[in-house]
C-alpha cells in the first residue's frame, strides 16, 4: 500500500488528492465474503493479514477486517447509489435479504422510505450484512 504525502509551500499537509479509503470490522470474514461477492455481486478480493478488499466502481475501495469483538456499526456504513432502488429491493429480496424498518420512518411495504415524492431526500432502504452493519441502496 502506497503512503500519500503532500505538503504545500507552506509545509502543511494536505489530504486533496490522498486516494482515501474506509473500512469496517465483521465478525465473520468468510460468511462476510460470501454476502459481498455471492449476494451483492461486488468484486472482492481477500488481502494477506486476512483482510478483504470491496472494489467500488470508480477506483475506491472499502477494507473489510475481521474483530473478535465486533460490535455492529449503528448507523449506515455503504451506501450504494442506483437508478431503480425498487428493481435492486426486489432482486436482493430474491436473494435473502431482508430490509429494515425504522420506527418514524415513512417505510412502504418493501422497507422503502420514499424521500423523492415527499422532497425529504432520496428513496432509500436499509439492509445489513451478515455481522450487523448497516448499508443502503438509494436513489441520487
Amino acid at each position: 500500500m502506497r503512503v500519500w504525502t503532500v505538503f504545500t509551500s507552506k509545509g502543511i499537509i494536505m489530504l486533496g488528492t490522498s486516494p482515501a479509503f474506509s473500512g469496517f470490522s465483521v465478525n465473520d470474514l468468510d460468511a462476510a465474503y460470501e454476502f459481498y461477492s455471492g449476494v451483492l455481486g461486488l468484486d472482492v478480493e481477500r488481502w494477506e493479514m486476512g483482510l478483504l478488499n470491496l472494489a467500488i466502481p470508480g477506483g475506491a475501495h472499502v477494507v473489510i477486517y475481521p474483530k473478535p469483538n465486533h460490535e455492529p456499526a449503528t448507523f449506515t456504513v455503504l451506501n450504494f447509489p442506483v437508478d431503480d432502488v425498487d428493481t435492486i429491493v426486489d432482486a436482493l429480496s430474491g436473494r435473502g435479504v431482508v430490509f429494515e424498518r425504522y420506527e418514524g420512518l415513512n417505510q412502504d411495504e418493501k422497507g422503502i422510505s420514499r424521500g423523492k415524492a415527499s422532497g425529504e431526500g432520496p428513496d432509500i432502504a436499509w439492509f445489513t450484512d451478515p455481522a450487523g452493519n448497516i448499508l443502503s441502496v438509494l436513489t441520487e
